[in-house]
């Protein structure tokens, strides 16, 4: 009997240990996550509450909201937010539609596919600072390739690093630059992975090829549209690198009248320059909200575009 009851007990601690096998394999990752990720997040809410000097962080006073109120009335806030915002319109938006027609190109049936494909990912493997640093050069004002090819066709030069427009539209051209061939290549996934037969379908319906990519390609392409969307904008949200380097001398500035400071300027400018802790906090907290609330809308502007398109 004791044999049949060993026996009998041992499927038992297998189903137990298996049932835990799962839980034992994702909790490195939750460690990790909690430690360099959470932990943190309540540290930075923490420290958005007091007045606090990165000299010296234990000298602390309790304000409250006070750092998020005094945000409201904060000028260069304002025009740190506006000038993301406009950097992230102006870098997005080409770059998306950048991306759909270079992974349309590498869908074709190419020689030498595979190396485009590697052409088109280089950029993405470059680091930020050499990419910055030469499209500095490339938008001198005086010896700048882009003033030398403004000029062949009689337009006067352009100050690049000051002029206020021209500076942001310099500024996305290094994040296009950077990360059309990233998002082109997950289009390029993401439309292998539409049915062939339906393409068929259409062609046999009399649909020209503008009208598959527009009727079947880019409905199989929502996941992909919807993640470079996120990625794009949260990237968008917390642009650092390439302003900080582009504008020759201005450090986090961005610009002798902050023409193009974004928020991660901003907040470097307030944690790391003036050394206010307590603000660099704040500012921090207010990107996430921000986000929060603008992928918060999406999904009630989907469903009231829905319903208007369903009332026609």
């Amino acid at each position: 009997m004791s044999a049949v009851t060993d026996d009998r007990s041992a499927p038992r601690r297998t189903r137990t240990g298996s049932r835990w096998a799962p839980y034992a394999l994702v909790a490195p990752f939750f460690v990790f996550f909690g430690a360099f990720g959470l932990l943190p997040l309540a540290a930075t809410a923490w420290a958005s509450l007091y007045r606090m000097e990165l000299t010296a962080p234990d000298e602390r006073e309790w304000v409250g909201l006070h750092n998020y109120a005094r945000l409201a009335h904060d000028e260069f806030f304002w025009n740190a937010l506006a000038n993301t915002v406009t950097i992230g319109i102006l870098a997005t938006v080409p770059q998306l539609l950048l991306a759909l027609g270079v992974a349309h190109l590498l869908d074709v049936r190419l020689r030498g596919r595979g190396a485009l494909r590697v052409v088109a990912l280089a950029p993405y493997a470059t680091s930020v600072a050499a990419a910055t640093l030469v499209f500095a050069l490339f938008f001198g004002r005086d010896h700048g390739m882009a003033n030398w090819a403004i000029g062949l066709v009689g337009l006067p030069p352009v100050d690049w690093q000051n002029g206020p427009w021209a500076s942001r539209c310099a500024v996305a051209s290094i994040v296009v630059w950077r990360w059309t061939g990233y998002n082109a290549l997950i289009y390029l996934a993401a439309m292998q992975t539409v049915p062939h037969e339906l393409y068929e379908a259409a062609a046999l319906d009399g649909a020209s090829r503008w009208r598959q990519f527009l009727h079947v390609t880019l409905p199989g392409l929502r996941p992909a549209l919807a993640f470079t969307g996120l990625v794009s904008t949260i990237g968008a949200m917390q642009l650092f690198g390439e302003p900080l380097l582009f504008g020759s001398g201005a450090g986090a500035t961005g610009g002798a009248d902050h023409q193009f400071q974004t928020l991660g300027l901003y907040l470097y400018e307030q944690g790391w320059v003036n050394l206010h802790l307590g603000r660099a906090a704040a500012i921090a907290w207010t990107m996430l909200l921000i986000l929060v609330v603008v992928f918060g809308a999406v999904r009630p502007a989907r469903t009231f575009l829905a319903r208007r398109e369903a009332a026609r």
